[in-house]
């Protein structure tokens, strides 16, 4: 058995509809925002951080 009951099986079937439904352009360019926007936060925790010092 996988994840709680879910099979990679399931997932790949999962990945697959997502990929057909968005497309791999738009699932490339929601990947690269989602990086920025953590780097960007990340960056803001240590910049908070250091102002408290």
């Amino acid at each position: 058995m996988g994840l709680g009951g879910i099979h990679i099986w399931h997932m790949l079937i999962l990945l697959l509809v997502v990929v057909l439904v968005f497309g791999s352009k738009r699932l490339v360019g929601a990947g690269e925002d989602l990086g920025t926007t953590i780097r960007d936060f990340r960056k803001a925790m240590r910049d908070d951080d250091a102002s408290k010092q």
